[in-house]
């Protein structure tokens, strides 16, 4: 038997380092002249932080999230932001009855309380090109036996500077094996294939961040063009081995 390095942290734990990550953001904001005044709002849940507010433009987002993704213990950094006065389009995939915020647009292939469009999520999404700015893949991609075909999706359909969360269950906890219709095993190193092992021509993704709790792997990524330089080895070594 092989004894797994991961294990979730406890519920107590996981609140003390909310509590933790919320004094270390408020101490970042209050003293980084580039932060001090943007109006934004961060809540940490589970070491994830849920970002709201307003910023004047994509520059001042993007900066919110590369500095909170810097703190230790957070996995992933989901917002929902409005930017220069527009709200921003949010898409839960797979959804059920359950959306991420509940403003969201949901989608699914099965009719539920949260199921604004009914879509199989493992062909074409009956969305515009550059329409979206955040998807939400919570527990959607380790039911579909080939996810690929989905983020070329999310890729065509993401605006620029938009953002795909993943949340799946870690290959290594029960959850993963638990339920039957769960088709597929991932890992953070498989969110590193997503970004850095595809063959030429094919959507390319940037990770923003991607960890791991013991239980879930997350992972946040942007769209970038084909001909976008490749992440440095110092960004790629803070997620994958």
């Amino acid at each position: 038997m092989v004894a797994l390095a991961q294990t979730p942290p406890s519920a107590d734990r996981l609140r003390a380092i909310d509590d933790f990550l919320a004094e270390a953001w408020a101490d970042q904001q209050a003293h980084d002249d580039r932060l001090r005044g943007l109006a934004v709002e961060v809540r940490f849940d589970r070491g994830v932080a849920h970002v709201t507010g307003e910023v004047a433009d994509q520059a001042e987002l993007r900066l919110v999230r590369e500095r909170i993704g810097r703190l230790a213990g957070v996995f992933g950094v989901w917002c929902g932001v409005r930017v220069a006065g527009r709200d921003p389009v949010v898409v839960d995939l797979g959804c059920g009855a359950t959306k991420q915020w509940p403003g969201n647009l949901g989608l699914d292939i099965f009719p539920a309380a949260g199921v604004d469009a009914v879509a199989d999520l493992s062909g074409s999404l009956p969305l515009a090109d550059d329409s979206v700015d955040v998807f939400f893949a919570v527990h959607i991609l380790e039911h579909l036996i080939d996810f690929l075909p989905l983020l070329d999706e999310c890729h065509r359909v993401l605006r620029p500077g938009g953002v795909l969360h993943v949340m799946s269950p870690w290959w290594g906890h029960v959850n993963a094996v638990a339920d039957p219709t769960h088709v597929r095993l991932l890992d953070v190193q498989t969110i590193k294939g997503v970004c850095l092992m595809r063959p030429p021509g094919t959507p390319r993704w940037f990770p923003l961040h991607a960890g791991c709790d013991g239980a879930s792997i997350f992972a946040d990524l942007t769209p970038v063009p084909a001909d976008a330089e490749a992440p440095t080895k110092s960004h790629v070594a803070r997620f994958f081995d």
